[in-house]
């Protein structure tokens, strides 16, 4: 099981490569993976029925936490396991029919759908409650995507959005529950605490929180409208996750819990009333909906209601007739969403005002949907009509023993039928009937285009398997029957026994109930039809969804009136605020502490009595400069003096670091201050003098006492002084600084990464408002012999690209750089661009060497990275954007993921052996010719530094530099194009 787990997150993310080369056939391949599992899962069949012991699988993931990876299969979970993997089997070789080849995004869709799969797969069969809640969260987070795979359509991002806030915001307070409901019980396995059956106030709430997330989850009301909505999705999306896959996951986790907990005082009242009136709620709607998809999605939002009220009863009769009814459900409801996708597919329209006649020309088609709404009203002999005659039974056994509750459930079930068979009539009628017009004509019949044969095979099958299991309901019964028994212990006083499933139980009560809600249920909809009440407007003047986006609106014009109120536009204010908080905060923190004597000393070294005035006076200056270049340089001056003391204190590593981002600091600065006045205060005069030189002497001073303070506050041996050990036997380095970055402080360092690419990113899309293409990564797709010879041919931007012009259009002298020949002959240096030329490669190889040699000598990935990002620097200058993007042929965004992914990758690696996140390991060996050679695995981490480091480099010039060139560019051309206009006139 684990590894069927583990070949579902592998398969899902080769899929993307696989559509690229295969097109809408590599969805055989992401098939096979479900049905392996399914096959699976049958092979253990007996040990499953068996139980002596059911299969069992652990692997201990987080032992510090308790956390395991567990997977258990008894009957409930080998059931759900069987619904997921089979019929998402069919519904990825359905995918193969009903997408193009060349359809946007397909990839990225099969990996998302094939990864949701397997989130499924994980949360039916795991032992681990906080594993559940993990695997819930996972499916929460997939369904957003595959619910908005037509990103570009709206309606698809807000039904993507309000799916993602529902059924988050119900899995956050679940987790809530289950934190709950472990500490009470003392352990996180779901075997456990249902052996255990704990009670109390504690559990009471804890199984409130469960049945939030469950309502949430299954749509039930008042989050039920979150599942119309999701109906934007593409039509297998809407059969997998809606009718098979994730609406199941709050119906199994109230049946997986019901045993233990349907006799608490919260359980039946919740899961009873909510359901049943989310079953008539549902069943109305769908009477009054035209789209074919909504009148099942509101279809299964009544079923669902159902399943709450039959699954969460408790009893085993109604467990037995629960777990019937899922079944049934995957089966039939998955066909019908399979067979409106055809029609769509087909016909482009799902609007059963526009489809006439559509059944005399689809037979094969019209029959299958026939089978399943049979199924779904519960007409022998599908399985449906077996489940449902169970339920009824069972229900009305409790009512007739005085069960209030029983006889609540009955009555809504009964209304909740009626109501199905109504709107299940009305799907036949409106995909596959002939129709009349206002006027009583007949309307012409729907044109079809018959369909692949292959397109039909997933609804005939899932069709067929109704009538196979209703005539094999006594194995069906069975087999599910190990699972009724398990609620044993809490029924003697309310049922029986199990019940049974059977094709026929003889003329009794609940047989005469069905067949009258299904004849009451046709009646209801011929009524309707006969009234025009299904075209009347709605009901109530708001929905659960009006309900929902006013909440939504009232959110927004908070968020607007807090940052009308605090953000006001003006940086002095931002920083002022910040450094009068800090300071009182300080303050505050230094008088409170116990410091009473403090031991200075005037210095260390002789080189602080010359550097420290230099930095002082720097400071000064720089207050005082009235230029703002100037004011930049003399701030550097202070951080070239922390250089001095860094090295001159034994500090190597921090003196070359501090140096390198010094430099990139400063060339930062330029590149900002040319879109800036040369003058301070040229636009906009300085004013509050007086208050900003009070607040910035407060801030010097303040930072100053908690440095003498907290240097004077310590009270144990500091862990640093392990650090030197610690860095050669943990970490296998002599260098102790880059060994605690990347080994011992890892957890500080991968924080740290994560606000660099931050950074990055808001630098970046404050200049690239709509979007991040600037073109110049577009030298790498021109052939490598272009490139060679590009340097007699000038480069040009076009809306395609970068291209360049042919030695035949243009001559010109040869250039050392790409870009020199685009830069203005008065902004071009040769002894420069010779210069870079000839240094570039040098530096990068240097830079590569400070990055493998940091372990035991100063450097590492960080000082590496600006190494290289210096050589880029250098390339900018000498030619231009147009030289960057030939220095740099790739993305910023690629750099920066990729060295974020292998940080955080080889963060989590050693969790899948046993180990501690961050956990390193070594290899050595003698290599002839060589000598010793070692390899760490921390190194790893440290090329993922490097890659974020250039990457925020390549980030800060594309933008900074690059681009503003480009915009500067533009607004020239626009004031010369206006100035000749002008001329002209």
């Amino acid at each position: 099981m684990l590894i069927l787990l583990g070949a579902f997150l592998l398969f899902s993310v080769a899929m993307p490569v696989l559509v690229r080369w295969m097109g809408a056939r590599a969805f055989y391949i992401a098939a096979l993976v479900p049905a392996a599992a399914f096959v699976h899962a049958l092979v253990l069949t007996p040990r499953v029925l068996d139980a002596d012991p059911a299969p069992f699988e652990t692997y201990t993931w987080l032992p510090q936490l308790g956390l395991n990876l567990s997977m258990h299969m008894d009957v409930l979970g080998w059931v759900l396991t069987l619904i997921v993997t089979g019929v998402g089997a069919l519904v990825l070789f359905y995918c193969r029919w009903y997408f193009h080849d060349d359809a946007a995004g397909l990839g990225q869709f099969a990996g998302i759908l094939l990864g949701f799969a397997g989130a499924m797969y994980g949360l039916v069969l795991t032992d681990d409650l906080v594993m559940l809640v993990m695997f819930w969260e996972v499916t929460s987070i997939l369904s957003y995507l595959l619910i908005g795979h037509y990103r570009r359509r709206a309606a698809s991002r807000r039904s993507a959005l309000q799916a993602l806030l529902v059924t988050t915001l119900g899995g956050l307070v679940m987790f809530v529950g289950v934190v709950l409901l472990v500490v009470d019980a003392g352990t996180s396995s779901i075997r456990e605490i249902i052996a255990l059956g704990p009670t109390g106030p504690v559990v009471d709430a804890a199984i409130v929180m469960l049945l939030v997330g469950a309502i949430s989850k299954s749509a039930l009301f008042p989050s039920h409208f979150w599942l119309p909505g999701a109906m934007a999705a593409p039509t297998p999306v809407s059969a997998y996750l809606h009718a098979a896959a994730m609406v199941k996951a709050g119906i199994y986790l109230i049946a997986r819990f019901a045993p233990i907990f349907a006799f608490s005082g919260p359980w039946r009242p919740i899961l009873i009333t909510l359901g049943v009136f989310t079953m008539l709620l549902g069943g109305v709607q769908a009477l009054r909906e035209t789209d074919l998809k909504r009148i099942l999605a509101f279809g299964t939002v009544s079923q669902l209601g159902f399943f709450a009220v039959v699954v969460g009863y408790g009893t085993q009769a109604t467990a037995l007739a629960g777990l019937a009814l899922v079944i049934g459900h995957a089966l039939f409801k998955s066909a019908l969403f399979l067979i409106v996708g055809i029609i769509d597919r087909q016909l482009s329209t799902r609007d059963i005002t526009e489809l006439s006649g559509v059944g005399r020309q689809a037979p094969v088609l019209a029959t299958t949907a026939f089978i399943a709404v049979a199924s779904m009203a519960g007409i022998a002999p599908t399985i449906g009509f077996v489940a449902k005659e169970s339920a009824l039974t069972a229900l009305l056994d409790d009512a007739l023993a005085g069960s209030a509750w029983g006889l609540v459930a009955l009555i809504g079930v009964v209304l909740g039928s009626m109501l199905t068979a109504a709107y299940g009539t009305r799907l036949l009628w409106g995909a596959f009937f002939t129709k009349r017009d206002e006027e009583g004509q007949r309307m012409p019949d729907t044109v079809w285009p018959d369909p692949p044969v292959g397109f039909l095979g997933a609804p005939i099958v899932l069709a067929g398997l109704t009538i196979a299991a209703g005539i094999g309901a006594p194995a069906l019964d069975h087999a599910l029957r190990p699972y009724a028994v398990t609620a044993e212990a809490m029924l003697s006083r309310e049922s029986a026994g199990p019940g049974h499933l059977a094709l026929w139980h003889g003329f009794e009560p609940a047989l005469g109930i069905s067949i009258a809600s299904i004849l009451l249920g046709i009646g209801i909809f011929l009524l309707t039809r006969r009234t025009g009440w299904d075209h009347k407007p709605r009901l109530l003047p708001f929905t659960a969804a009006d309900a929902y986006y006013s909440v939504m609106r009232a959110i927004d014009r908070v968020s607007v009136l807090s940052a009308t109120l605090t953000q006001r536009g003006s940086l002095p204010v931002y920083v002022g605020t910040i450094f009068i908080v800090f300071v009182v905060a300080e303050i505050t923190a230094l008088l409170a502490s116990d410091v009473d004597r403090l031991q200075l000393s005037v210095w260390h070294t002789p080189a602080q009595i010359a550097v420290a005035p230099l930095m002082a006076v720097a400071a000064v200056f720089a207050v005082r400069a009235q230029k703002r270049y100037t004011g930049v340089v003399l701030v550097s001056v202070t951080g070239l003096g922390m250089v001095v003391l860094f090295a001159t204190s034994g500090a190597p590593d921090l003196a070359l670091t501090q140096i390198l981002v010094e430099t990139v600091t400063m060339v930062t600065f330029a590149l900002v201050l040319r879109r800036l006045p040369a003058r301070m205060g040229e636009h906009n005069a300085s004013v509050g003098r007086v208050p900003r030189a009070l607040l910035g002497i407060g801030v010097g001073v303040t930072m100053a006492l908690v440095a003498i303070v907290a240097t004077q506050s310590r009270v144990a041996a500091p862990i640093s002084e392990a650090f030197p050990k610690l860095a050669y036997e943990l970490g296998h380095g002599k260098n102790v600084v880059n060994v605690a970055l990347v080994d011992l402080r890892g957890w500080d360092t991968m924080g740290e990464l994560s606000v660099l690419v931050l950074a990055a990113t808001g630098v970046a899309s404050l200049v690239f408002v709509t979007h991040r293409a600037d073109f110049l990564a577009a030298t790498r797709t021109l052939p490598k012999a272009v490139r060679r010879s590009v340097r007699v041919r000038p480069l040009v931007e076009t809306t395609e690209g970068i291209r360049f012009e042919t030695a035949e259009n243009r001559s010109s002298p040869r250039a050392w750089l790409v870009g020199g020949t685009n830069m203005k002959p008065e902004n071009r240096s040769i002894l420069l661009e010779v210069i870079v030329r000839i240094l570039f490669h040098t530096i990068i190889v240097v830079s590569i060497f400070l990055l493998f040699s940091g372990h035991n000598l100063p450097g590492g990935g960080f000082a590496g990275g600006l190494v290289a990002g210096m050589a880029l620097v250098m390339r900018y200058i000498a030619g231009g954007r147009w030289e960057l993007g030939a220095a740099a042929p790739t993305d910023a965004g690629r750099l920066l993921g990729s060295g974020l992914v292998l940080a955080v990758g080889s963060a989590l690696v050693p969790l899948l052996f046993g180990q501690a996140a961050l956990t390193s390991t070594f290899w050595e060996w003698e290599w002839p010719g060589f000598g010793h050679m070692e390899v760490v695995t921390s190194t790893i981490f440290d090329i993922g530094v490097y890659l974020v480091v250039i990457g925020l480099v390549l980030d800060v010039l594309r933008s900074l530099g690059a681009e503003v060139d480009k915009q500067a560019a533009a607004v020239r051309q626009a004031q010369g194009t206006r100035s000749r206009g002008g001329a002209n006139d």
